[in-house]
């Protein structure tokens, strides 16, 4: 007597609920919604502008509006890398385009560049060795983040009144250190940090993506990301758990003004010199915005670092739009604001229960 064969299980039929699902799962992705926005940027300006998507390679470097909008975009990205961590906190930092300034002032001045003849060939050398000025500079923003951490996680202040403090005190020491005047920098190795390329990719992008790269990984790999993120959703429950929430808090504001002071030795070394009255100007606003767009909440507890960067390349692309079509630059700080109130309006939980209510 022979068993009847077995039959395979006939295949359950194909819907088109699965795929309405997946897609559906994707756009509830926490990119998804700063992702969509860039690339809608990026469609207006493929429409609108000629050759927006056109790629150079002159002298072995690689050209193009893209890479330009990615380039201008790097002091952004790590200022919005340090704020990131901050907001997280449940914090601020207004005062990143004060150490941007600092920071910049102070490397153009101890590089500075005197002429000298060398058989016969006149070249120019720097003031101060480059890599201690860099190191000062460096400090310098250092010092800054361990005064906003010392008043914000120490004295208990609040961290926009703490940070107010230095917004205001940080750009006037540096005017103070460059009389009002814009400082010119004539060593050619300091305008490698800003306008440099490696590999055909300006070498400004390379630092963006180490710090990144670091950051993500010490996030990632240890508890570091975890204590953050705890600290920012509650932290005296943090606390009582036996976390040093102060250090922490002291931590994300000294990396932030680290960063911003990165940042300002970028800027400096772009447009060889130092102005005190005008770089970073507005940094910080753009920095915030940058982060909101990427997805962290400005309540704390959630933050993403891909976001971050994503928003600050949302931010250079409007930017370049608005100035390749030829809209007034006032109109920037419009589009700006309203894109911060649809923001804002986005993580209220007021507005989301009245949309709620009324879906």
């Amino acid at each position: 007597m022979s068993a009847a064969p077995l039959k395979a299980p006939a295949p359950a039929p194909v819907t088109a609920q699965a795929p309405r699902a997946s897609a559906a799962s994707l756009l509830l992705h926490p990119l998804a919604k700063p992702l969509l926005a860039l690339a809608a940027l990026l469609v207006l300006d493929l429409i609108f502008i000629p050759g927006f998507f056109t790629l150079q390679i002159r002298d072995g470097h690689l050209y193009g509006p893209l890479i330009d909008i990615v380039n201008r975009a790097a002091p952004l990205m790590l200022a919005a890398l340090g704020m990131t961590l901050v907001i997280a906190t449940r914090g601020i930092d207004i005062s990143v385009g004060a150490v941007v300034a600092l920071s910049g002032t102070m490397a153009a001045m101890l590089v500075g560049g005197t002429m000298v003849v060398n058989n016969g060939v006149p070249e120019y050398v720097a003031n101060t060795p480059m890599a201690l000025a860099l190191a000062a500079a460096m400090g310098a923003a250092v010092l800054c983040g361990a005064w906003n951490g010392l008043l914000v996680a120490g004295l208990k202040l609040q961290p926009i009144v703490a940070t107010l403090i230095l917004m205001v005190a940080g750009r006037g020491l540096a005017q103070l250190l460059t009389d009002g005047q814009i400082v010119t920098v004539y060593y050619q190795p300091f305008f490698f940090l800003g306008s440099g390329y490696l590999l055909g990719i300006p070498f400004a992008l390379w630092v963006v993506a180490a710090v990144l790269l670091v950051v993500g990984l010490l996030l990632k790999k240890t508890a570091l990301g975890l204590f953050i993120q705890a600290v920012g959703i509650n932290p005296v429950a943090a606390r009582l758990a036996g976390l040093r929430t102060a250090t922490l808090i002291f931590f994300v504001y000294v990396f932030c003004s680290a960063c911003a002071g990165l940042a300002g030795l970028m800027i400096a070394s772009n447009i060889k010199s130092a102005d005190a009255n005008n770089a970073g100007l507005l940094l910080e606003l753009d920095a915030i915005l940058a982060v909101t767009l990427g997805g962290t909440s400005l309540a704390g507890g959630k933050f993403s670092l891909a976001g971050s960067m994503i928003g600050a390349l949302i931010i250079q692309t409007l930017t370049y739009t608005i100035y390749s079509l030829g809209v007034p630059p006032e109109v920037n700080m419009v589009v700006k604001s309203v894109v911060v109130f649809a923001v804002c309006l986005s993580q209220s939980a007021g507005f989301k229960n009245i949309w709620k209510g009324r879906a």
